[in-house]
Order: structure tokens, then sequence, then C-alpha cells
């Protein structure tokens, strides 16, 4: 695995002071801060939105990836995503996926690989979605989600992935960062 590059000649911004402006454990936070930038400007007001990390999952099989059509309120659209949940407190990001994988989908799999985890804004906060791809997917049961909204399931093709993306048909930036690394991108190649 390749190392992060190093730039020793950027420094970190200094939080001077971190205050609540809103809470609602364990969702959502935001917080006010005063920084102190490199070059010892100091910025009044930089809001930070704290949420918690989740787990996009790339299930395989045969050749296909499964898809979950569903109601999701942020785009306000029905749209194609991947099965995904919020990580609980300390949780392993595949010990994750691999709970939701069975709630929402009702797969498992012995064949799993973590793809890496990425900030979903990096201006706002910290919170990362952690990409994990799991093959040889079998079912095992019905599903047992206790997600909000309805969802029909389905196993499409790297082809159909990449016209749902064409078509905006993925709305979401999880799904749509998971499919293009684990479907078109050069990490299919390197699982089947």
């Amino acid at each position: 695995m390749k190392k992060v590059r190093e730039v020793k000649e950027l420094q970190l911004w200094e939080v001077l002071k971190r205050e609540p402006v809103f809470e609602c454990p364990p969702w959502i936070s935001l917080w006010r801060e005063t920084l102190r930038l490199p070059d010892g400007q100091t910025v009044k007001d930089y809001y930070q939105l704290d949420q918690r990390d989740y787990v996009e999952i790339v299930a395989w099989q045969n050749g296909k990836v499964y898809g979950l059509w569903r109601y999701k309120h942020g785009p306000r659209r029905v749209n194609l995503g991947l099965p995904a949940g919020y990580l609980e407190e300390e949780e392993d990001a595949l010990v994750a996926a691999r709970r939701e994988l069975r709630e929402e989908a009702g797969l498992i799999s012995d064949h799993w690989r973590y793809n890496g985890a990425f900030c979903i804004d990096g201006n706002r906060g910290p919170a990362r979605a952690h990409i994990c791809v799991a093959t040889d997917c079998r079912e095992v049961d019905s599903c047992a989600s206790d997600d909000l909204e309805e969802q029909i399931g389905e196993w499409l093709t790297p082809g159909q992935w990449r016209e749902q993306l064409g078509f905006g048909g993925v709305a979401t930036l999880g799904a749509a960062l998971a499919v293009y690394s684990c479907i078109l991108g050069d990490f299919q190649e390197n699982l089947l």
C-alpha cells in the first residue's frame, strides 16, 4: 500500500476556541470555531458540522453489483444507491459493512476488502464515507432493515451502473464515489 505524501511546508490550522451551536446526538452537531491560520490570521465564526461516519458497500455476485432504488430526502428523489449505513460508536468499518449488507440486502460474503475512507465535505466536517467491497455474495435471508425508506434491490452490470451515473440516477456522493472507484475504475479488475 502506498503511503500518503507528506508536505511539510503546509501547516495545520489551530483551533483557539470551539463552542456548540446545536447538538442532536448521535446524529449531528454544529460547532462555531475560532481558528488561527499558519500565517497568524485569526478567523472567527468558522462553522463545523459533525456527523457520523458511514459505510458504502459494493456487493458483487456473478459480475454484477447490488443496487438499491430508494427515496433519499437529501436529494429529494428516488435514486440508485448501494447498501449503506452508519458506524456505531468505535465500530470497525468492515464490521459495520457486514451488518449493513445483511440488514439491507439479505446478503453475506466471506470475501471483503476495505477500499478507504473519504471525507464527505472537506471544509465543514470530518465525517467519512468508508468504502467496503464484498465479492461472491450470497443470499441468506430476507432483509431486516430498520431504514425509513422503502427500497427495491437490483443486480446491475458495470455498464448499467455507468448508464445510471450518466443519467443522474445515482444522486449521493458516497454511492457515486464507490461506483467510480470499485465498479468503473481500475480497482474492479483487481476484484474479479
